[in-house]
């Protein structure tokens, strides 16, 4: 099979019953080039503030003060799962039926933040309430020009 053909300008058309190994490797590199693409941190704004402003947003979204949608574009749909799942079960436990919920009183500590690689940042944040302290830790990875945190834990 020829690499192009003059009577389609340059491009071979792909046909479904053609399994060479040409016609498969361009099959993954389109598939690749739509799907979702890591961005360089370069590309990328301040982690230790995106960081610092997701903790108290998701925080907040724990206590009921915010919906777990909000969040869906920053996060990955794992993160999203977990965040919802604790959402609920704090509103269940905390809130009597038909009360509005009040804000929590929390500060959020300094974001520690490292680089394992180019693209990815690990991040650990101290958030204080009146009864107890709290650590939160965070994965970053810059997927189409923007942070996603693909992993978060809050002990």
């Amino acid at each position: 099979m020829p690499d192009h053909d003059s009577t389609s300008h340059g491009y071979v058309a792909w046909n479904p019953a053609d399994t060479s190994p040409l016609t498969r490797y361009r099959q993954v590199e389109n598939s690749e080039v739509f799907g979702p693409q890591p961005t360089s941190s370069l590309d990328l704004p301040d982690p230790k503030d995106f960081t610092l402003r997701l903790v108290a947003g998701i925080i907040e979204c724990v206590y009921g003060l915010r919906e777990p949608a909000q969040f869906s574009r920053w996060v990955t749909e794992d993160v999203y799962r977990v965040v919802a799942l604790r959402a609920k079960r704090m509103s269940v436990g905390h809130a009597p039926a038909g009360s509005t919920p009040t804000r929590p009183q929390f500060s959020i500590g300094n974001a520690i933040v490292s680089t394992p690689r180019d693209g990815v940042v690990e991040a650990s944040v101290i958030v204080r309430g009146p009864a107890r302290v709290r650590a939160v830790a965070i994965r970053l990875e810059g997927i189409d020009y923007r942070w996603r945190a693909t992993s978060f834990s809050m002990l």
